[in-house]
């Protein structure tokens, strides 16, 4: 225990983040077989594997038990390739013909021993399970050959191991009820996986390290109520990417509303699963973003704790009174809120973006501040040096003036006149807390 204690320290540590990992180790030590499925793309698995066992094993030396799932598609790509049998692929899925199965199935014990071995030589004991978990049936054997539709998930190896103390690390294959091997699409066989054990996380590791845009940078956070049918309909999302999504929406369909499912990179999988901000791409269900334009007494109770609880601080009586509001954004819940006020030259100025600890964990933050842009493209507003999220603005904003204690930011401005009487006009708004401290 003094060891476990010890590496507790040091994440904790090197996450600059404490209270928010004491918050999600506490989560997580309830039932070691629900902590998280991890899905691990064979890019990963070939690129990367040192770091990947380094990551892992330091879960494991937390006293987490993490259930591995790992696929193989680019070890196969190339298999297939020096053997001269053409990949073929129909509905996002590899056609398997008894031909790519026969090169198919050493691939994928191959990456499996791999995956294990590199455990071990981390000093964690590991087992690779390739077979006996997914029970299937063809899922179209004229059309795709012998690819498996599970019928059932079947966790009693996996439970049998990680009562042990090993790390269960599980392949990509199935067998139908007699006998016959099949290869699983890896975001399918997670799906079942994942439904079956119902675990606290759902972490898919890949080499981009999230789900890219058309610009080939990283969305941050996709909610599926509002972005689903804007992002199929994109012709940017296609082939692995589109089968992915619609898997994962697919997944968490049959999950509880406040699942989640984050795509992140090895070097960022302690991050994502210890801190509320986390890293990546961080899928959910979603909340419905609500606009209104005034705060009735229900809603101001409301939004005055989210603040309070937000800030660490008390809202300065008449703050609500004073408002010229532009609109105020919220999530059904009240985890986040964007209060907007009417600024100068008609334009949008941010006096409070406020999101729960727990809303950050949920990407309820990332939705609201999507809307936010969508609702008000030219905006503006200020944050102090000293408060954590100024750092994320100045990602987020195209411009930045710094002046003692404030950042005086914004979006969508192009006019130098017009930037310098934004400028001006935020960092000359009066306090709206009781007494200043080390945010606002």
């Amino acid at each position: 225990m003094a060891e476990i204690r010890s590496v507790v320290n040091q994440v904790l540590s090197q996450l600059g983040a404490s209270r928010e990992a004491r918050y999600y180790l506490k989560q997580f030590s309830s039932d070691s077989l629900q902590f998280a499925v991890i899905k691990i793309g064979g890019a990963v698995m070939e690129e990367q594997l040192r770091p990947l066992a380094s990551a892992l094993a330091f879960l494991r030396n937390l006293g987490l038990m993490p259930i591995i799932l790992h696929g193989a598609g680019p070890q196969l790509d190339k298999a297939l390739e020096s053997a001269s049998i053409v990949t073929q692929k129909r509905r996002g899925l590899r056609v398997t013909t008894p031909e790519v199965m026969q090169v198919a199935r050493p691939v994928i014990y191959r990456a499996n021993r791999n995956l294990v071995h590199a455990l071990e030589e981390q000093g964690v004991s590991a087992q690779g399970i390739q077979h006996g978990v997914f029970v299937c049936d063809y899922l179209d054997k004229d059309e795709l050959g012998l690819v498996g539709h599970i019928q059932r998930v079947d966790l009693e190896a996996v439970r049998d191991v990680a009562q042990r103390g090993i790390l269960p690390v599980v392949a990509c294959l199935g067998e139908n009820p007699t006998g016959q091997v099949m290869n699983i699409n890896a975001d399918i066989a997670a799906r079942e996986l994942i439904r079956a054990v119902e675990p606290h996380k759902i972490i898919f590791l890949t080499g981009t390290g999230g789900l890219l845009d058309e610009h080939g940078r990283i969305i941050s956070s996709i909610s599926l109520r509002t972005d689903l049918e804007y992002l199929l309909e994109q012709d940017w999302v296609h082939s692995g990417m589109r089968l992915k999504i619609e898997q994962i929406s697919q997944l968490l369909d049959g999950l509880p509303d406040t699942a989640s499912v984050s795509i992140t990179s090895v070097e960022n999988l302690s991050r994502e699963l210890f801190t509320h901000r986390g890293a990546g791409t961080l899928i959910r269900k979603g909340e419905s973003i609500i606009e209104h334009h005034d705060f009735n007494p229900q809603e101001r109770e409301m939004a005055v704790k989210l603040l309070e609880q937000s800030f660490g601080r008390r809202v300065r009586e008449g703050y609500f009174d004073e408002l010229q509001l532009d609109c105020v954004l919220r999530s059904e819940t009240y985890g986040a809120m964007a209060i907007v006020l009417k600024g100068v030259d008609g334009l949008s100025y941010l006096d409070k973006f406020a999101v729960t600890p727990e809303a950050q964990g949920a990407g309820l933050g990332a939705a609201v501040w999507q809307a936010l842009i969508h609702r008000c493209p030219a905006l503006y507003w200020r944050s102090r040096t000293t408060n954590p999220v100024t750092r994320w603005y100045f990602e987020q904003a195209d411009t930045a003036f710094t002046e003692d204690k404030w950042v005086a930011f914004s979006i969508g401005i192009r006019d130098f006149g017009q930037l310098e009487r934004c400028k001006v006009d935020s960092l000359a708004r009066a306090e709206s807390w009781v007494e200043e401290k080390d945010h606002d």
